[in-house]
């Protein structure tokens, strides 16, 4: 019996997506090909969980803890490396620039001036700049990747969405072949229940203890691929907690689905070191005491490391 194809899977087994995943692809269709046609690459940066409703008006879900730091942070990083981003993240996780801030209460944050007389100008509120470190330069990148139209933020919320928004980003950057590049940074889940069995209206507790049989998520990374964009270069994470499998379920990976590269990190030590991982070896690269001080991100030197790769992907080289 042959397997079912994973496109339609999504259409018939998954809810109805809560995003307007129509427009969303035409916006993201546009933006591809505007920027290839001036010479530029385009990034699918994928970042933050996915949502899996337990019933059709949604009171209890399954989630997981992802904040989306990670593909927050590659964004900057790729916007600076000239690239074109299409970030397709979870409602409500970190967003390029502002992450920098996200853990601030903006009220403790802001200065309200009230006029001193009537007659006087109207009331003005000012931020405290001690309280929002590097503010001026963040503002002065936002400013510019802004003006230069190089990303195109897309949200999802629900695994439902979530699916369907990369089947639609994988048709648009299809045309561009090796120019594009998929970042796959989302922390997507393994679980699902089918629409068809998914109970309309709020579990009741008085029914007693809940038994979920959930179905597993079918694997997008083999028909992106193979099928969606079989030109583009594919970076896949793999987060684990056992530092003892960890390079042996990268490997696995790569053998599985035959994409490019793996990220591989612990969770412990995700913000500090990573492994990337090919066909034919593995790059370590960390963060010290000394540069974290200062500043630097583990992903600015992933970006770095994974730029390099695509230029040797593009120009028909195989990805060390």
């Amino acid at each position: 019996m042959a397997e079912p194809n994973p496109a339609d899977q999504i259409r018939q087994d998954f809810a109805p997506p809560q995003v307007p995943v129509e427009d969303a692809a035409r916006a993201m269709e546009s933006f591809a090909r505007g920027h290839h046609s001036e010479g530029r690459r385009v990034v699918l940066i994928t970042s933050g969980g996915t949502k899996v409703p337990l019933e059709s008006r949604t009171v209890r879900f399954l989630d997981n803890f992802s904040s989306g730091r990670r593909g927050a942070a590659s964004a900057e990083y790729f916007l600076q490396a000239g690239y074109a981003v299409i970030f397709l993240h979870r409602h409500r996780s970190m967003y390029p620039y502002n992450r920098r801030y996200a853990a601030i209460n903006w009220l403790d944050v802001l200065r309200l001036h009230l006029p001193s007389a009537p007659g006087d100008d109207a009331p003005r509120v000012e931020a405290e700049q001690s309280q929002l470190p590097g503010i001026v330069q963040i503002l002065q990148d936002y400013k510019s990747m802004k003006e230069s139209g190089r990303l195109l933020p897309i949200e999802f919320n629900t695994l439902s969405d979530y699916l369907h928004l990369l089947l639609a980003a994988a048709q648009a950057l299809s045309p561009l072949g090796s120019n594009a590049m998929f970042y796959l940074a989302a922390a997507v889940s393994d679980f699902y229940i089918p629409a068809a069995e998914i109970p309309e209206h709020k579990i009741q507790s008085s029914s007693g203890p809940l038994q979920i049989t959930m179905k597993m998520v079918p694997k997008m990374l083999s028909p992106l691929v193979k099928d969606w964009a079989p030109k583009a270069f594919v970076i896949s994470f793999k987060l684990e907690t056992d530092t003892e499998i960890l390079i042996e379920k990268a490997r696995k990976a790569l053998a599985t689905y035959r994409h490019q590269v793996v990220v591989a990190n612990i969770l412990d030590t995700r913000r500090a070191f990573v492994v990337v991982v090919t066909s034919t070896e593995e790059t370590k690269l960390s963060v010290s005491d000394e540069e974290d001080g200062s500043g630097v991100e583990i992903e600015e030197k992933i970006i770095k490391d994974l730029t390099l790769r695509h230029t040797q992907f593009m120009g028909g080289t195989e990805v060390k």
